[in-house]
């Protein structure tokens, strides 16, 4: 089947209603633009994947928001082009500042500089309480997001494990990401 801009639109319109399927479709369809130019501009394929899931899940995020007088693939590349820009600049801004031959002399002075009790304790309970959340997902869910994120695999070492085709991988990822981030919100909100 020869894809069209109708069907596009179409999709696009069934995503618009929340249509997972068209949501699927539009995923697949446009993930080899978005990646591809991404991956010239940050010449880095792990930093890439992440930015064009950030970018999809963002562009569903706000699907309703998009206006059909463009192409769909300019709207996404706008997008991404953002998460970029977002990405470098929470880069830039953990960067250390300049400091002087001094500054750095009273630094290496420093008596201790290993985490304190309270902050290993601190950090016990926020993986504590992330794994808590990550619980409440889905059994295939938790597996995606512990592959990810804490055997920290590549996208086509997960779909390798799972025996999956790569795109449900980044489709399953992507939601997972989405309903632990509900998760943790509510949580925050009680």
């Amino acid at each position: 089947m020869e894809i069209n801009s109708q069907i596009i639109q179409g999709n696009i319109e069934k995503a618009k209603m929340g249509d997972q399927i068209a949501f699927t479709f539009l995923l697949d369809f446009f993930w080899n633009e978005v990646y591809g130019f991404m991956l010239k501009r940050t010449q880095n394929e792990t930093d890439t994947e992440d930015i064009v899931i950030e970018t999809f899940a963002k562009a569903f995020d706000r699907i309703a928001t998009y206006n059909p007088e463009y192409a769909f693939s300019t709207w996404l590349i706008a997008i991404a082009k953002n998460v970029h820009i977002d990405i470098l600049r929470k880069k830039k801004s953990s960067l250390f500042i300049d400091i002087t031959d001094e500054e750095n002399q009273q630094a290496y002075n420093v008596a201790d500089s290993s985490p304190s009790a309270e902050d290993e304790l601190i950090k016990e309970q926020n993986l504590s309480s992330l794994l808590e959340c990550i619980k409440q997902l889905k059994p295939h869910y938790q597996e995606v997001i512990q592959l990810r994120y804490f055997q920290e695999l590549s996208y086509q070492e997960i779909a390798e494990q799972l025996n999956e085709p790569l795109n449900n991988v980044k489709i399953k990822l992507l939601r997972a990401k989405k309903l632990l981030a509900d998760i943790i919100r509510n949580g925050k909100k009680k």
